[in-house]
C-alpha cells in the first residue's frame, strides 16, 4: 500500500510544473495622452524578440493629478502608481509618453527625466521628449529597455556601453549598445531572450 501512495504521489509531481520554473512577464504597453500608434507598434515588434509575451493596449488619458502645471510637466512617480493597478500580477507595464515627464531627485524637486520604473516592480514610464530628433526611435526603445530592466531589479550600471547606465542629466544613450556580461546574465536568468 506504501509503494502505491509513494508511486502516486511521484507521478503527481512530475506532472506539475515546478515551481522553479520560471516564464517570462507579460509585458503590457501602455500609450498615454496622443503617443502615436506606430511607434507604439515598433516598441512592440522590438520587444517581442525578448519576450512574445506583448500586449499593445489602446492610449489612454494621462492619470488624473500627474500634471505638474508649474512646470508643464507630467509627473513619473504617479504615472507608475496610477498604471501599476491595471495590471495583473505576471506582468509589467509600460507608460508610453511624448510629453516630458519628471520626478523627485534628492533635493530637486521637479527633475526631467527620460523613464522611470520601479526597482524591482510592476509599472515604468518612458517619454520620448528629451531623446535627440537624430536617432528617437533607437533611444526610445532602449529607455524602454532600461527601466524594464530596473522592473526586473536591476540597478544602475558603471559600464559606459550598457542600457543600464546612468544617464546622470544628460543623454548617453547613443553610447549605449547594449546591456554588460552582468546585466545580461542577470535578465536571461529572469527568462529575457538576450544573444
Amino acid at each position: 500500500m506504501n509503494k502505491i501512495v509513494l508511486l502516486c504521489f511521484f507521478i503527481l509531481i512530475s506532472c506539475k510544473k515546478t515551481e522553479t520554473e520560471k516564464h517570462p512577464k507579460i509585458i503590457v504597453l501602455q500609450p498615454l495622452g496622443n503617443f502615436q500608434s506606430n511607434a507604439a507598434n515598433e516598441v512592440l515588434e522590438k520587444i517581442k524578440e525578448i519576450n512574445p509575451n506583448v500586449v499593445l493596449r489602446k492610449a489612454i488619458d494621462f492619470p488624473l493629478g500627474s500634471y505638474y502645471k508649474s512646470r508643464n510637466r507630467f509627473r513619473a512617480d504617479s504615472i507608475i502608481k496610477n498604471l501599476k493597478s491595471k495590471i495583473g500580477v505576471d506582468s509589467v507595464i509600460v507608460g508610453l509618453s511624448n510629453k516630458d515627464i519628471s520626478t523627485t531627485k534628492g533635493k530637486i524637486r521637479d527633475w526631467g527625466v527620460m523613464g522611470l520604473g520601479y526597482h524591482p516592480g510592476r509599472a515604468c514610464v518612458v517619454s520620448d521628449f528629451r531623446l535627440s530628433n537624430k536617432n528617437k526611435k533607437e533611444q526610445f526603445y532602449k529607455v524602454v529597455l532600461h527601466e524594464l530592466g530596473h522592473t526586473e531589479g536591476l540597478p544602475h550600471c558603471e559600464t559606459k556601453t550598457c542600457l543600464m547606465r546612468d544617464a546622470a542629466g544628460g543623454n548617453p544613450i547613443d553610447q549605449e549598445k547594449n546591456f554588460c556580461k552582468k546585466c545580461s546574465t542577470f535578465l536571461k536568468s529572469k527568462n529575457w531572450n538576450l544573444k
